[in-house]
C-alpha cells in the first residue's frame, strides 16, 4: 500500500505528550489541525473517558453511568459510534495534509487515508509478533483471529478529513483494562464481536514500546522516514523537574566522574542585592521569566546586571519537548494586564534592550502573536528608547 504523500513537508513531527485528559489533547490536536501545516504524529494516553460521534447510539450502546465508573463522557466530530480511551492503550492522532483525490485542488481520498492508517496498524503489529491480524470485511478498525469464528477488535479508528488535512486517529489496546469495553459500552456499536488487548493476547509490552514501533512505520508511510520526535516524561505520573530531569540525564550517560569541573566552567550564583533587587521587581509585577523556567544555570548573573527575559502568554506550553521542563498542562487565558506589567518592568529596570520570549501557544489562534505585539506596544509608550528583540514559538 504506498504511502500518504505530504503537500508541504517531508518530516514527521512526534510527540509523545504523556497522560493528558482528552478535552486538553483535544484542544491542542484542533489548534494543530486549524493553524499549522507541519506533519505531526501525537501519541498519548488518556484518563478513562468515553468519546461518541454524532451518529453514536447512545441508548442502545452505552449500559453504564460514566461518572459512576470513573470516566468522562465527550462528544466528537469524527466518525463511528462509542469508544473508550484510558490507561495501557496507546491512542494516536495523525495530524496530516492529504494529497487531492483526482489532483489538483479536489478533495483527498478519505477511504485511501483509512486504510493507510489501518495498514500502520497491521504492520506495527506484525512486527510485534502478532499473528492473523487484519482487517474484518464490513467492520471498522483492525482485528485478530480474523480468519476464525470468533475474531476480536485490538484497535479502534476514527478519523476526520477536512480540506485535506486530517484529525483523530486510532486507539490500540496494549494492556487496556478490557471490563470498560466489555461491560460499559457497546465498542463501535458492534455488538457480535469482541475486543482483546495485546496483554491479553500473551505480549508483555508496554505502551512505549510499541509507541515506538508505530513512530517508525509512520514516519515511513506519512513522510520519507524522517522523525523529529520528542518526549515528555514517560514513567507514569512522572512530573519534569530539574532535579528529576538532571538524575536521569546522569543516569542514561553513565560517565565517570573523576575530578570537579574547572572553575571556568562551575556557573557562580551570587544572590546580592542586585539580583534581589531584580526578582523583587519582577516578582511584584507577576511575571515569568525563562531564566526560572529553563532553569537557566546563568540566572544570578544576569539579575546581577539588573536584566532578566521575560516569557509572556504564561508558564504552560502546549509542547512536550522532551528536553524542556516548562509545564505542559492546559494552558490559562492570555492576561490582557501582561503587556503593560511587561513594559513597566523594562521602564524600571531601565533596559536599553529588552528581550521577550514565549510559550508555544497552538491552542490560540494567531499562536499568541497579538499579545506579543501589544507587549511591544506598551514598552515603546514606556521606554521609547528601549530596543526589543522577540524569541517567538
Amino acid at each position: 500500500m504506498p504511502r500518504e504523500k505530504s503537500n508541504v513537508a517531508s518530516k514527521l513531527n512526534i510527540r509523545w505528550l504523556g497522560k493528558v485528559p482528552y478535552r486538553e489533547a483535544l484542544a491542542v490536536q484542533s489548534a494543530m489541525f486549524k493553524h499549522s501545516s507541519r506533519q505531526h504524529l501525537l501519541m498519548l494516553e488518556h484518563p478513562h473517558v468515553f468519546t461518541y460521534g454524532p451518529s453514536a447510539d447512545l441508548e442502545k450502546n452505552l449500559k453504564c453511568d460514566p461518572q459512576q465508573v470513573g470516566a468522562e463522557l465527550v462528544k466528537v466530530n469524527r466518525g463511528g459510534d462509542i469508544t473508550y480511551h484510558g490507561p495501557g492503550q496507546l491512542v494516536v492522532y495523525p495530524i496530516l495534509n492529504l494529497a487531492p483525490k483526482h489532483g489538483a485542488n479536489g478533495p483527498a481520498d478519505m477511504q485511501a487515508y483509512v486504510h493507510n492508517v489501518e495498514q500502520l496498524v497491521i504492520d506495527t503489529l506484525l512486527h510485534l509478533g502478532v499473528q492473523n491480524v487484519g482487517r474484518l470485511i464490513g467492520y471498522p478498525g483492525v482485528w485478530v483471529d480474523v480468519q476464525s469464528d470468533e475474531p476480536k477488535k485490538i484497535c479502534a479508528i476514527g478519523v476526520r478529513v477536512s480540506r485535506g488535512r486530517t484529525m483523530h486517529g486510532f486507539a490500540l489496546n496494549v494492556s487496556t483494562d478490557l471490563t470498560f469495553m466489555r461491560e460499559h459500552i457497546v465498542p463501535c456499536g458492534i455488538s457480535e464481536h469482541g475486543v482483546t488487548s495485546l496483554h491479553e493476547l500473551g505480549f508483555d509490552l508496554t505502551v512505549q514500546q510499541v509507541a515506538d514501533v508505530v513512530s517508525v512505520l509512520a514516519a515511513q508511510r506519512f513522510a520519507d522516514g524522517e522523525i523529529d520526535r520528542h518526549d515528555v516524561v514517560w514513567s507514569s505520573g512522572a512530573v519534569a523537574t530539574m532535579a528529576s530531569a538532571t538524575a536521569s540525564a546522569a543516569a542514561s550517560a553513565n560517565v565517570q566522574i573523576s575530578a570537579r569541573k574547572p572553575e571556568w566552567l562551575r556557573p557562580h550564583v551570587n544572590h546580592g542585592p542586585e539580583v534581589l533587587a531584580t526578582k523583587k521587581t519582577l516578582r511584584d509585577l507577576n511575571l515569568v521569566t525563562v531564566c526560572e523556567e529553563a532553569g537557566c544555570p546563568n540566572l544570578s548573573e544576569c539579575w546581577a546586571d539588573g536584566t532578566a527575559t521575560m516569557m509572556v502568554l504564561g508558564e504552560r506550553c502546549t509542547r512536550a519537548c522532551g528536553f524542556c521542563l516548562i509545564d505542559t498542562r492546559k494552558p490559562l487565558a492570555p492576561d490582557a494586564n501582561e503587556p503593560a506589567r511587561v513594559a513597566q518592568a523594562v521602564a524600571k529596570m531601565k533596559l536599553e534592550h529588552a528581550v521577550l520570549t514565549m510559550v508555544a501557544r497552538d491552542d490560540l489562534a494567531d499562536g499568541g502573536m497579538s499579545h506579543v505585539a501589544q507587549c511591544i506596544r506598551e514598552i515603546r509608550i514606556a521606554s521609547p528608547s528601549t530596543r526589543v528583540e522577540t524569541l517567538i514559538s
